[in-house]
């Protein structure tokens, strides 16, 4: 787990220094640089030591030094692919260095080594004799990886700071990345918040040839649910499902450095607990959670439950949250780009506590999006009804009904989740999950940015995986969307940033090659039957997680943004330097601060985006 950054073309290695320089808190345990002696290739590579802490250090080369790599992530699977390529003939410099696998595994397979990885990353591979640059990111975007190409320069790196290092790179506001930044509370790959650069899709190579100065972006991957013509009866999935998750937890106790569980007490994180104290002595187990003192977002006697249960050694620690607050501006100051997921900041401060014991913690993380776990799923027989037999006056009249509740600061209270529902019912099925979860409805939209907002183009990557397959059901065009688009560049996004500012590395179980080739071929009603979520994940872990936590209701990571951000100073200060409109975000400010209406969504990512190292 590290960072990563380099480029072609114009700059010197001051510009390579200070690209590794704005992505030290990646890795905090050393650095490298790699200048090509006859080409303007520069890498640079910064350090958190978890395999092989000897001979790991990068770049890395073969043996000619004709191939050369610079590498973020973990290879699972790369002992096995090591024995592969040792019977074809090459030979390995280190001792267990998942990153050489990625040298050699280049020269056997070139373009084709994406689909040989089980693991999460992001890496570029210089080939001297081809006169190529190879990038590639993980299936799933666990791992970031941004680039930028310019007159005369090509950069890439773990995060839009290095971009911005360079001091050849110039740049302004993306204003089509900020409509996206309000209609959905993150910035969707390939987009970023700045011209002309982008993030490299999950589950996608590019390949620059710096004789051509050309290059080429192709998908290797993506999921795509593809049910089995003679599925698997429930229980025997669910004993595969069991089997799989273990498989992949044995897999990513890969370390030569403590590694420990986050412990929520969920079904996901409980799962992970059980699998990892089913192969390994229980007190030997690491398990981390930290709690509230306000009741509706304190989850840690669930956690501490679980942990008994295990009988691991269990690390707990409960926060004020309005103490908690007073991190805000420091967190968010250090994301290189506005991400607005308010479960932010509690998971940041569960990766400080895990830092104090661990440099690894395994987590649940993808459970709800492959196993349907979310609350859209369970509103979309009630909306799809609603939607066919509801009048449009009745229904704007159903929308006015429920302004009138009072507002709860609660996390996910009845009053909140309804208006959510009632606002994705203005348009059809295929935009119902993007606008429940959008911070800004479009017509507040058009009115902040002083021009019309086209839904084809703020929502445009939801609606191209929405209408891929028109044959698919809801359901599961459903789990496409949370997988494909809501997990990588939200949830896989802020548990990076949160776990990489604190030097953790965060690993998720349920994203292993074998287990989600397995689910994907499930049938949806194995996953949600219409009244319960994670099904079939639940009767899979029957036997290692007590029936107690399987059962329990679902409750978010979250913060109480509605009550906070009555007394955060809140300000429109930067907007005309975005060609926003400085009184709507008054009136925003205003209606929520003095008026009790409830505008926490959009005064939150506002919030973010202007404390958020893009405006610095």
């Amino acid at each position: 787990m590290c960072g990563i950054a380099g480029f072609f073309g114009s700059g010197d290695q001051g510009d390579l220094t200070r690209m590794a320089q704005a992505i030290v808190h990646r890795g905090p345990d050393g650095e490298g640089y790699y200048q090509d002696p006859t080409q303007p290739v520069f890498f640079a590579h910064r350090r958190l030591s978890i395999v092989d802490l000897a001979d790991g250090y990068q770049p890395m080369s073969n043996e000619d030094k004709s191939v050369w790599v610079t590498y973020n992530g973990e290879i699972y699977n790369h002992l096995e692919l090591r024995q592969e390529l040792e019977a074809k003939g090459h030979r390995f410099a280190t001792n267990h260095s998942d990153t050489e696998v990625l040298v050699h595994g280049w020269e056997e397979w070139g373009t084709e080594l994406p689909l040989k990885l089980n693991g999460m990353f992001g890496f570029c591979i210089w080939d001297r004799n081809k006169n190529t640059l190879f990038l590639a990111r993980d299936r799933f975007g666990e791992k970031p990886l941004f680039w930028a190409e310019q007159k005369d320069l090509f950069v890439f790196g773990s995060e839009l700071s290095c971009i911005k290092a360079h001091s050849k790179f110039k740049s302004s506001f993306n204003r089509l990345a900020l409509k996206k930044y309000f209609a959905h509370a993150f910035i969707p790959a390939p987009n970023t918040a700045l011209e002309n650069c982008y993030k490299l899709k999950p589950g996608h190579w590019l390949l620059f040839d710096l004789k051509t100065n050309s290059k080429t972006i192709e998908p290797y991957w993506q999921f795509r649910i593809d049910v089995s013509q003679n599925p698997p009866s429930f229980e025997e999935a669910a004993e595969e499902i069991e089997r799989l998750l273990v498989q992949s937890v044995k897999r990513r106790l890969m370390s030569d450095v403590p590694l420990g569980v986050f412990l929520s007490g969920g079904v996901d994180s409980s799962s992970v607990a059980a699998a990892m104290c089913n192969l390994r002595p229980p007190e030997s187990v690491q398990s981390f959670a930290i709690g509230f003192e306000e009741k509706s977002y304190d989850e840690s006697k669930h956690a501490r439950f679980m942990a008994d249960g295990l009988g691991c050694s269990h690390h707990e620690k409960i926060l004020d949250l309005n103490q908690a607050r007073s991190i805000i501006d420091d967190v968010l100051s250090r994301l290189d780009e506005p991400m607005g997921d308010g479960s932010l900041l509690p998971t940041y401060l569960l990766c400080q506590f895990a830092r104090q014991n661990v440099t690894v913690a395994l987590s649940g993380d993808a459970g709800d999006e492959l196993f349907a776990g979310y609350d859209p799923f369970k509103a979309l027989a009630p909306a799809r009804l609603y939607h066919s037999v509801m009048p449009n006056a009745l229904h704007r009249g159903m929308k006015s009904l429920v302004e009138l509740m009072p507002k709860s600061s609660k996390n996910m209270s009845l009053d909140f989740k309804l208006r959510r529902v009632l606002m994705g019912l203005d348009y059809g099925p295929e935009l119902w999950n993007p606008v429940w979860m959008a911070p800004l409805a479009k017509s507040d939209m058009d009115e902040l940015f002083n021009e019309p907002t086209a839904v084809e183009e703020i929502y445009s990557e939801a609606l191209e995986l929405w209408r891929e397959d028109p044959n698919k059901g809801t359901v599961d065009k459903t789990l496409e969307y949370f997988t494909n688009f809501y997990l990588p560049d939200d949830i896989l996004t802020k548990v990076d940033r949160a776990a990489m500012l604190n030097g953790l590395e965060a690993r998720s179980i349920f994203l292993d090659n074998d287990l989600t080739d397995s689910i994907r071929h499930l049938p949806a009603e194995y996953k949600f039957d219409g009244k319960t979520t994670k099904k079939i994940l639940k009767k899979a872990m029957q036997r290692l997680v007590p029936q107690d936590i399987l059962n329990r209701r679902k409750k978010g990571f979250g913060i109480p943004l509605m009550s906070w951000l009555k007394d955060i100073p809140l300000t429109s200060g930067n907007a005309p330097q975005l060609g926003l409109d400085p009184q709507k975000i008054d009136h925003f400010i205003q209606a929520h601060q003095e008026e009790g209406k409830d505008q926490r969504l959009f005064l939150w990512n506002w919030h973010v985006l202007q404390k958020s190292g893009l405006l610095s």
